[in-house]
């Protein structure tokens, strides 16, 4: 009768070795990654924020402690709200309209045919681009001089407009520009989702003769929708960073109308040499983009529910 629990407890040490073993080959691959992430995400953050606490000069040995007094400056900032303001304009700008017109392409561009696979890639060769390729492209599209729009208004009767020198056309101007460059990889990840949906489902919705709207929001937009999320919240981050095209199109310009945050943690950290502001403004940054993808992800866990 005692052979019976001791062959059980020896099963039961043996069972919690292998789960160790597992557990420590299992850290073992994981070891090389984390600690990349560690050294390249996770420590620069903590010194991000430590370095916020501090009055830290860019040249020099100048480290005094100043607590929150950064963080309390940001409130009376006008260029920092300014820049917050616009930076907001810019992702309500591009967000939606990309994850829209990416998911268009990708429905109109999916399937066999030489010409689809021409056209996936001609949309998707603008995203390997350098932003300086991208901006020198569309400033001489937009320029008011000798731009590729100047005989569209010359044909109607119209002045040429002077988009990246009005405050009123400007950020649209780098919107639409960053439309144009960054489409290409959202369309490949909807299109990669629309493969993965299964013909029968199709075939099913074509029996029942369903619209293709019915098709659209029964079949395909229920299939791709941790897609759809994964496109927004990469557009989320990845556009409140904007800085390239801000930078080379306009410089933050006219009047500041297109100051984003970058550029501002960029102008005050490098140019100002003040590394202490400019780590505030990089965590204010921050939390802002945290806010905002943890909002999408919660939203579209609610629509799962």
């Amino acid at each position: 009768m005692t052979a019976v629990p001791a062959a059980a407890h020896r099963a039961a040490r043996s069972g919690a070795a292998a789960r160790r073993r597992d557990a420590l080959v299992a850290l073992a691959f994981l070891a090389p990654f984390l600690v990349l992430y560690a050294g390249f995400l996770v420590y620069p953050l903590f010194k991000g924020f430590w370095i916020s606490l501090h009055d830290w000069e860019l040249v020099g040995t100048r480290r005094e402690w100043i607590g929150l007094l950064n963080y309390r400056d940001l409130w009376t900032d006008r260029l920092f709200w300014m820049a917050v303001r616009n930076t907001l304009a810019f992702v309500a700008m591009t967000v939606p309209a990309m994850t829209v017109l990416a998911l268009a392409l990708a429905l109109a561009l999916q399937g066999p045919g030489r010409w689809r696979g021409v056209l996936r890639s001609v949309f998707f060769l603008s995203s390997v681009f350098s932003v300086t390729v991208v901006t020198l492209v569309w400033q001489m599209v937009l320029s008011p001089d000798n731009g590729l729009l100047v005989p569209l208004f010359r044909a109607v009767g119209a002045e040429p407009v002077n988009f990246l020198g009005s405050r009123t056309w400007a950020m649209p101007a780098i919107a639409l520009t960053t439309l144009w460059w960054g489409v290409g990889l959202p369309m490949a990840l909807f299109l990669a989702a629309l493969g993965q949906i299964p013909a029968e489902l199709y075939e099913a919705a074509e029996l029942d003769h369903a619209s293709r709207r019915t098709v659209l929001s029964r079949i395909t937009l229920p299939a791709i929708r941790p897609t759809v999320l994964l496109v927004l919240v990469l557009q989320i981050v990845g556009q409140f960073q904007i800085f390239g095209q801000a930078q080379l199109m306009t410089q933050g310009g006219p009047a500041n109308s297109t100051l984003t945050l970058v550029q501002y943690i960029y102008n005050t950290g490098f140019r100002d040499w003040l590394v202490g502001y400019a780590s505030a403004v990089a965590m204010a940054l921050f939390v802002l983009m945290l806010g905002f993808s943890m909002l999408q992800l919660w939203l579209g866990r609610r629509g799962d529910a």
